[in-house]
C-alpha cells in the first residue's frame, strides 16, 4: 500500500475563486448535516474568505495528497511575535477520513516551525473539528465565544456567522 504523502504548494491568484468554492462545499456537507440546509447563505461567507485571503501575514496553500489537491488552509503569520492562527482548514467533499487533515496540520506545523502560539476557531456544533483539534493537534480549548455574550469580548471583535464558537490555542515548545 501507497505511503499518503501530504504537501503544502501556495495557490496561486487565478486558483482562488476555485479555492472559495471548494471550501464552502466541504464547510457546507456539516451545516447541512446539522441544521438540514444552508438557506442563510454559505458558511463561512465570501466576505468572511476574503478577508482572510487578504488579512495582514497570510498564506494561502492547497492541501496535497500524494500530489493530487485534496483541500486546503489559510494561516495568518505574525513574523514579529509568532502568535499564529489558522484560519480555515478544509479537506475537500469525498477526500477526508485518510489521515489527511492531520498531516496537512503537521506540514504547516512543519512549515512554521518559529511558532510560538497557534490559535484557530470552530462553530459549537461542529463536533468533529473539536475532536480534530484536541485530540488529535493538541490544541486546548482557552475561550468560548457566543453572540448572546459578544459584549464581554474585545469592540469591534464580532463573531463570524453569529454562532457559538470556541477558541483554541496550542503552546508550541
Amino acid at each position: 500500500m501507497k505511503d499518503n504523502i501530504v504537501t503544502l504548494e501556495l495557490a496561486k491568484e487565478d486558483e482562488l475563486d476555485k479555492f472559495k468554492q471548494d471550501l464552502k462545499e466541504s464547510f457546507s456537507v456539516t451545516v447541512i448535516e446539522e441544521f438540514g440546509s444552508i438557506d442563510a447563505g454559505p458558511i463561512p461567507s465570501d466576505k468572511e474568505i476574503e478577508e482572510s485571503f487578504k488579512a495582514p501575514g497570510s498564506a494561502i496553500y492547497h492541501i496535497l495528497s500524494n500530489g493530487i489537491k485534496v483541500g486546503g488552509v489559510v494561516v495568518c503569520i505574525d513574523e514579529k511575535t509568532q502568535h499564529n492562527s489558522l484560519d480555515l482548514l478544509f479537506i475537500a467533499k469525498g477526500k477526508g477520513g485518510k489521515g489527511v487533515g492531520y498531516k496537512a496540520w503537521k506540514a504547516i506545523e512543519d512549515k512554521y516551525p518559529e511558532t510560538k502560539v497557534w490559535e484557530t476557531h470552530t462553530p459549537l456544533f461542529e463536533k468533529r473539528n473539536i475532536h480534530f483539534y484536541v485530540n488529535k493537534c493538541g490544541f486546548k480549548i482557552v475561550e468560548y465565544l457566543s453572540e448572546k455574550y459578544h459584549n464581554s469580548h474585545k469592540e469591534g471583535e464580532g463573531l463570524p456567522g453569529g454562532e457559538d464558537f470556541f477558541r483554541f490555542e496550542k503552546i508550541m515548545k
